[in-house]
């Protein structure tokens, strides 16, 4: 296993699982993902700070408060309408709703409940003013190839010897 430790300038692949205060898994990245360190990519509150100095194999825990993630819960962001004001294709639990303000600026909305014929529209990210517990797994710390710190942002990473379809 590489010596090499994470520090900007550093390929870095990982995996990471988020849960709720609960313990439900909310999000989880079995497959590796990608990025270089310092690069512009950001990693939720703070992944990338509680990873550095790590190598290949290390795991990490990091408890993350709404302000470090998705910010707390503001209530001016949710409404309730009739359920016959909206589109039949965004009358279930999930939907995603883009809305536009008078200034043109949209913003997307969830459809949270529906309950007595009314509907829940909340534009708070689902896991706002959560706590959440990220578990991440360093799985691959390499010096940069040339240009991949020209890639934008974190991506999958391909299984040696397989091929991708473009």
């Amino acid at each position: 296993m590489s010596k090499e430790t994470v520090q900007p300038g550093k390929y870095v692949s990982i995996s990471y699982t988020i849960r709720d205060q609960e313990g439900n898994v909310v999000e989880q990245h079995d497959l590796p993902i990608g990025f270089v360190y310092g690069s512009d990519t950001e990693l939720i509150g703070g992944m990338d700070k509680a990873i550095v100095g790590k190598k290949a194999g290390d795991e990490v825990e990091v408890r993350l408060s709404p302000q470090d993630t998705f910010g707390e819960h503001d209530p001016e962001l949710t409404f309730t309408d009739d359920l016959e004001n909206v589109p039949p294709q965004f009358r279930h639990v999930g939907a995603e709703v883009q809305m536009q303000n008078e200034a043109g600026e949209t913003k997307t909305f969830f459809i949270s409940k529906i309950e007595d014929d009314k509907v829940t529209i909340d534009g708070n990210h689902p896991l706002a003013g959560k706590t959440l517990t990220v578990q991440v797994k360093v799985l691959e710390v390499r010096d940069a190839q040339p240009g991949e710190d020209r890639t934008s942002g974190i991506h999958s990473v391909q299984a040696p010897g397989s091929t991708s379809i473009n």
